[in-house]
């Protein structure tokens, strides 16, 4: 027995479950799976599957499915069940609760109704991706899935182009190919980055290399799996005025200003602002 069951006080507790591989999980996230009153789960039969690997008896609990599409209907019994004294302990399917997974709303209105909120930190695909990805990890952004739509997808992508930071985001293997063309256009093919797919699985693979690179090894190569897609940040390198001012000229020949700024503002690393001040200077408008 590696855990152990003891008197939970009220309230919820947030765990992190495996990845993939099922040893990754705390001891403390044991603890509060044998221990917890309530216990609720994104997917009950993924969780119910870890205890067993883990000799955690159910004891006659039940467990709660908690999830996007049920959420306003399951939220209030949870909360009902901690102000009533019990303890709820709460795991997404993988990782961490509210990284890309549910729990925000319960967490919030737990917090707002007074209800202690704990946190059994633990695997995240996001950080194990960032670090084996080889970029810098001093500070990243995390941005999520990217939206579905054609248009949102490129004013999403289009607005992380000066942001300081490695960037992180979750992709599907169906779309994955597609995003990092759309990546090439929108920040640049030379920014370095990684694919980090199936992490802790038997099949895990890091692919590294520019946008550009990954994107064409993906042509012939279509890949499987969870995906974690990082995008290192912009180098920065001193732009002339004449050289600004031919790559706006150029633009403007094929696209509206507004675009034409954005365009070169993003291959530039600079404010969109002010390349749009110059772009209608040049254009007398």
């Amino acid at each position: 027995m590696i855990y152990q069951a003891k008197q939970l006080p009220a309230g919820l507790y947030f765990l992190a479950t495996p990845i993939g591989n099922a040893r990754d999980i705390t001891l403390r996230a044991l603890d509060l799976l044998a221990s917890a009153d309530v216990l609720a789960a994104e997917d009950t039969r993924s969780l119910r599957k870890l205890m067993e690997i883990h000799g955690i008896p159910l004891n006659g609990r039940h467990v709660i499915a908690y999830h996007d599409h049920n959420g306003a209907q399951a939220r209030p019994g949870l909360i009902a069940l901690m102000e009533q004294g019990k303890s709820v302990a709460y795991a997404s399917e993988a990782g961490t609760p509210l990284v890309a997974d549910p729990g925000f709303a319960l967490c919030r209105e737990a917090l707002a109704r007074g209800i202690p909120v704990t946190s059994a930190p633990g695997p995240s695909a996001m950080i194990a991706a960032l670090t084996i990805s080889g970029l810098p990890s001093d500070r990243f952004l995390f941005a999520g899935f990217p939206p579905s739509s054609q248009g949102a997808r490129l004013k999403f992508f289009s607005s992380f182009a000066t942001v300081p930071a490695t960037l992180g985001f979750y992709e599907s293997p169906k779309r994955v190919h597609r995003t990092l063309g759309e990546l090439c256009d929108t920040l640049g093919e030379n920014r370095p980055a990684a694919l980090c797919r199936e992490l802790t699985k038997k099949f895990e693979e890091v692919r590294k290399g520019t946008l550009r690179e990954l994107e064409e090894s993906l042509r012939d190569a279509p890949v499987k799996g969870e995906i974690v897609l990082l995008v290192g940040r912009a180098e920065t390198e001193e732009v002339s005025e004449a050289d600004l001012e031919a790559d706006l000229a150029e633009a403007l020949g094929q696209m509206s200003v507004k675009d034409a700024a954005h365009e070169v503002a993003a291959k530039h690393g600079l404010k969109k602002r002010d390349v749009y001040q110059m772009a209608l200077a040049m254009t007398g408008k």
